[in-house]
């Protein structure tokens, strides 16, 4: 790996706004921002609007969309499509 030509770095804690789950790891984000780890530590700190702590799909309340009957009402609103000679 060549010297001065990556970015550095360093240990950042990512915040879901939604759930309030944390999670510290390795980041070349910055921020202005910082909180104090579990271990006393002080951290830059993100805000993220979704993590797998709050995302539906992850938390099992995820809903299945009915698609059944969409080209029907669409046909029935507009009519049936035209086959294009």
């Amino acid at each position: 790996m060549r010297h001065g030509i990556h970015p550095v770095s360093r240990p950042v804690v990512f915040r879901d706004r939604a759930s309030g789950f944390r999670l510290l790891t390795r980041s070349t984000i910055g921020s202005q921002h910082t909180v104090e780890w579990e271990d006393g530590a002080t951290h830059p700190v993100v805000d993220v609007e979704i993590s797998s702590a709050s995302h539906p799909f992850y938390t099992g309340t995820s809903r299945v969309v009915d698609t059944a009957g969409r080209v029907e009402r669409f046909e029935r609103r507009y009519g049936p499509a035209r086959t294009r000679r």
